[in-house]
């Protein structure tokens, strides 16, 4: 029989990170990261260890841990996640932090969120928004019955989902604001074949030869599906930076920036519908 600490060492040793140990340890026992420290002495049931020897196992084969436990943290928010769903990402709270800049906090306002998937980014913003009305789009309908789930779970009801293909669901809607983390890797990337990449669905993470394709599509068309005075936020890729502000300045945008995130990066960039 194998106590806890020792079943958490043997596990971070042959995962090589503690934090991947300790979720799965969590999700297996099915108790919090507290209970693991209190009760590190405790000896695991047979089937305990066993369920907790298999999650190791997943992850030792490469499956994300956010796949293998169902769930991953962002912003404030704690949301299941399904292989049908990105899994979002630390960095991307960076548009959501650029969005809440843009948005009243006293009175109502009209976003869309393109591509929505767990709907991270819808979500972060209904809940810190109340009287903003959100839309999250996405082509998946399963990512959307995902989003759904998390919405009605954290009682987020300032949120609607709409299934379609970026903004032609939304046609003859206007917006203040609309925000999208799109694929923009390349689709020839060897990345995609490499860790927890692999797992993820690729529709949500290659766009075309260099990456740019539907964010070129989003530049166009959110353009027309503003008011006079909004903003259009997406992430980006790295490298992309230059290339999305050349993209939105020839739309027709003004005050184009590019933000980095905390690792100075270009990340993510924008830009305003004159008015």
């Amino acid at each position: 029989m194998t106590e806890v600490r020792h079943a958490l060492g043997d596990a971070t040793r042959r995962l090589g990170e503690r934090v991947d140990a300790e979720a799965l340890l969590q999700h297996a026992l099915r108790r919090p990261a507290s209970w693991l420290v209190a009760h590190a002495d405790d000896v695991l049931s047979l089937a305990d260890e066993q369920t907790f020897a298999a999650l190791v196992q997943r992850r030792l084969a490469g499956e994300p841990v956010a796949y293998i436990i169902g769930r991953r943290g962002f912003w404030s928010l704690e949301l299941e996640v399904t292989p049908a769903t990105l899994i979002p990402r630390p960095e991307t709270e960076l548009l959501v932090e650029l969005a809440l800049a843009r948005l009243p906090e006293d009175r109502a306002a009209s976003v869309a969120d393109l591509g929505t998937g767990s709907g991270a980014i819808a979500l972060a913003i209904g809940t810190e928004r109340p009287q903003a009305r959100i839309f999250a789009v996405d082509a998946s309908a399963d990512a959307l019955e995902v989003a759904r789930r998390n919405a009605r779970r954290l009682c987020i009801p300032n949120v609607g989902f709409v299934e379609g293909d970026w903004l032609a669901p939304l046609a003859g809607l206007r917006f203040d604001l609309i925000v999208s983390n799109p694929p923009y890797i390349e689709a020839g990337d060897p990345h995609l074949a490499q860790g927890d990449l692999r797992f993820e669905p690729t529709g949500a993470l290659a766009s075309g030869a260099d990456g740019l394709e539907d964010i070129r599509r989003i530049v166009v068309d959110a353009h027309d599906a503003l008011v006079p005075g909004g903003w259009l936020l997406f992430e980006h890729g790295w490298n992309q930076g230059e290339a999305c502000r050349a993209l939105l300045e020839a739309a027709g945008y003004r005050e184009v920036f590019t933000a980095q995130d905390l690792e100075q990066r270009d990340r993510v960039s924008g830009g305003r519908r004159p008015g």
